[in-house]
């Protein structure tokens, strides 16, 4: 068996959570068609699962790679997790990724899966996940007990596992047992250079970011179309990737000031939507997505945002 290596620095697309059905696979035959190296899926709590999604473009194209990010530990054994990589791997050759994490605290607490130890279990099913792609015996842990005798059907080439994480000791479990690293929206090159020294990886390891994003001949009108995309990044969870912005005291307090995310995303300023996301013209998001690359990132996802995101595609691909 072989593993799926870290290669060239790439540049992905995200298919949005909410696309419309009928534009799912236009979206992704069209994406593959415009030159993308890869297309993420998203799992979200009431939204289309990921493996299904996966499933579905990747049979409807022929080259671009798929990762599904991601897929909460809590939610899922890593026996059927492990069961459905596989499968994909063994149907599409080299043109799998496996995003796994914890999934969204408060979505999982509904559901009343949230462990209490979600690091601990988050170790031990990504072990597990990885060992069972590699036909390898899976330890006993506090919460994953796995006897894989029975796994058969094995793909030649090992989809990598990757980990969708941002917290400090989550990062750097990811360095120790995962493939590679995803980082969620928004990853300024100051939280890419940070999140990699918490990572601290000691062989390959694949670092994906995901930014929304807006191209158009007018600068102004394209930071504008990405501004309702950063409406969350004011809440508690999003502090790590505010790490070394010269302006990070003054969002959390415009925040504070702020009547809720709307009302904080419309206050936002111009210079803060710049650094916050890979909007601009075509030769600015170059840039952005350059110094993104700098910082250690070996793929680069644009996140369309709003309405007419088969026509922002087209827009999108003219920094591919």
């Amino acid at each position: 068996m072989t593993t799926t290596p870290a290669t060239r620095v790439r540049t992905g697309v995200m298919l949005p959570r909410d696309l419309p059905l009928a534009d799912v696979l236009p979206f992704a035959r069209r994406a593959d068609e415009l030159g993308f190296d890869e297309l993420w899926v998203v799992e979200d709590l009431g939204f289309r699962g990921g493996v299904a999604q996966a499933a579905t473009v990747l049979a409807g194209t022929s080259r671009i790679a798929v990762g599904i990010g991601i897929m909460p530990a809590a939610a899922r054994h890593p026996a059927f997790a492990a069961m459905e990589i596989a499968t994909l791997g063994q149907l599409f050759p080299g043109r799998v990724i496996a995003g796994i994490g914890h999934g969204q605290a408060s979505w999982m607490r509904t559901l009343g899966v949230w462990p209490s130890s979600p690091l601990t279990l988050l170790e031990e099913t990504t072990t597990a996940v990885r060992s069972v792609l590699r036909g390898r015996p899976v330890a006993p842990g506090r919460y994953v007990t796995l006897e894989h005798t029975e796994f058969t059907e094995l793909p030649e080439t090992i989809p990598p596992v990757l980990l969708g994480v941002r917290g400090p000791r989550s990062l750097a479990l990811s360095g120790r047992v995962a493939d590679g690293t995803l980082l969620a929206e928004p990853s300024p090159p100051s939280y890419v250079r940070a999140a990699a020294r918490h990572i601290a990886a000691t062989g390959p390891h694949e670092l994906i970011t995901y930014d929304v994003a807006a191209v158009d001949d007018d600068a102004e009108r394209a930071l504008e179309a990405v501004r309702p995309g950063l409406m969350w990044i004011g809440e508690p969870d999003w502090a790590p990737h505010l790490v070394g912005l010269p302006f990070a005291d003054e969002l959390v307090a415009l925040r504070a000031a702020s009547a809720g995310p709307e009302e904080f995303a419309a206050a936002l300023p111009l210079e803060w939507i710049d650094e916050l996301s890979l909007a601009g013209t075509p030769a600015q998001v170059r840039s952005k997505m350059a110094a993104r690359h700098e910082a250690g990132a070996t793929c680069v996802v644009l996140t369309p945002v709003g309405e007419g995101r088969l026509e922002q595609l087209e827009s999108l691909a003219r920094v591919v």
